[in-house]
């Protein structure tokens, strides 16, 4: 049997979810020693004591039996009744006919009522109301009369006292639980909160504490962050490095085409300026997202920046759409390099391009849209790696590139905690890209 539809109700977080596993346990508890009191207390106990009074009563009725209509009645019965600390006298006959009353909360009553009316089928009326007197409305042989006597003859004493206790130390021993919960959950917590600042692109500083499970896993994610820190700075160091290394030489040759004549040095002027737009891609690359410390920023007047920036530079691009206000923490530079990319992108095979930008509560969206050729949906995923390039011949066509534009953007959406969706554009038909960070 699957039991799949009950991860709809489950609470998400694990603080809800281990409070669960914690009061469980004891309402469960207290339902079924709340169940098990009321039927040996409640209906056990009250039923011995109600066969007691039962034949208590009966000893009244029969001396009644013998007695005439107008005797005084608590004379005559005094002798049976006194001992037994009973109440007798005369009622209308219209209170045989009176409904039962009870407490809402008296129930013990119900057992009493049910008990005394088949061991006792004369009585018609039960008065259990105030807790303290039982009046009972008998219809005997010497004509209608009220039977009053205490309650507790009939009932337990306090019976709502376990009940009291076991509600309070549950609550009691609940509260000192969660507080112990809370102290056990804080290292995860903190754990999550270090972890989602670091793929976000922050690092945030933590110290493995709590249970030795914790310590382990705490131990081995700042383990993991040192080596993903070392790893990126050897690739920016490589690269950076590679990529100075070659301005050299550039320089060199630039200068020794210089002196060629002009049919001579113009194509060999666009090689070396073509081998510098690798470079200056993979100093970019290298950098990825790591220029700078996250900060406020408004995303409406970066993209409004990058696109003018395009269009200063006779791109033909322009801010579609505007949703929404307010800041976000981002890298500027970072963020203004992935945004340049993407446009850059879109007028290299398209015809023009649209930037527009979306912000709610709980995400922001850079969408760039052209009206090129569009990437097949097979091959978006590989797209975004660094170095692919899916048209080699259409790529040499449109200008120089090494296929790390969309990587590059990748790359950087991801230091943010977000991602690159690259789709179809509905408007232009060609390629859509969004850079989507949660807030």
């Amino acid at each position: 049997m699957s039991f799949a539809w009950l991860k709809h109700y489950m609470p998400r977080g694990i603080y809800a979810r281990a409070a669960l596993i914690l009061l469980l346990p004891v309402v469960v508890v207290q339902i079924v020693v709340s169940v098990l009191f009321a039927q040996r207390h409640f209906e056990g106990v009250t039923v011995q004591m109600a066969d007691t009074v039962e034949r208590e009563i009966r000893l009244v009725l029969q001396e009644l039996a013998d007695l005439p209509a107008d005797a005084d009645l608590q004379f005559a019965v005094a002798d049976v009744a006194d001992p037994l600390d009973m109440g007798v006298e005369r009622i209308p006959a219209s209170d045989l006919d009176a409904p039962n009353r009870r407490d809402w909360d008296d129930f013990s009553g119900l057992v009493v009522i049910r008990r005394l009316s088949e061991q006792v089928p004369d009585i018609r009326s039960f008065d259990l109301t105030g807790g303290a007197t039982v009046r009972l409305a008998v219809a005997s042989d010497a004509g209608p009369v009220a039977i009053t006597f205490d309650r507790r003859r009939i009932s337990a004493r306090n019976p709502h006292q376990l009940l009291v206790y076991m509600v309070f130390f549950s609550v009691l021993t609940t509260m000192v639980s969660f507080i112990y919960l809370r102290n056990q959950l804080r290292p995860i917590r903190r754990l999550a909160r270090a972890a989602e600042a670091f793929g976000r692109g922050r690092n945030m500083p933590y110290t493995p504490g709590g249970a030795t499970e914790l310590r382990a896993a705490g131990t081995a994610f700042v383990d993991m962050r040192n080596r993903i820190e070392r790893q990126i700075e050897t690739r920016t160091l490589m690269l950076s490095g590679v990529s100075h290394d070659l301005r050299t030489p550039l320089t060199r040759m630039r200068l020794s085409l210089s002196m060629l004549d002009d049919d001579e040095r113009k194509a060999l002027e666009q090689d070396v300026d073509d081998m510098q737009g690798m470079i200056d891609a993979f100093l970019d690359f290298a950098k990825g997202d790591g220029e700078g410390e996250p900060e406020r920023t408004d995303p409406i007047a970066l993209a409004t920046t990058v696109v003018e920036d395009a269009q200063r530079a006779g791109q033909p691009v322009t801010l579609k759409e505007v949703e929404g206000q307010g800041t976000v923490r981002l890298r500027p530079l970072a963020m203004r390099r992935a945004l340049d990319n993407l446009v850059s992108n879109a007028v290299r095979y398209g015809g023009r391009a649209e930037v527009s930008v979306r912000i709610t509560d709980k995400s922001l969206r850079f969408r760039v849209e052209d009206d090129g050729p569009g990437i097949p949906e097979d091959q978006r995923a590989d797209a975004q790696r660094p170095f692919t390039r899916l048209d080699l011949a259409r790529n040499q066509d449109k200008g120089s590139g090494v296929g790390l534009g969309l990587a590059i953007a990748t790359d950087i959406a991801r230091g943010h905690g977000g991602t690159l969706r690259l789709g179809r554009s509905s408007a232009l038909r060609g390629l859509r890209a969004d850079i989507v960070i949660a807030r």
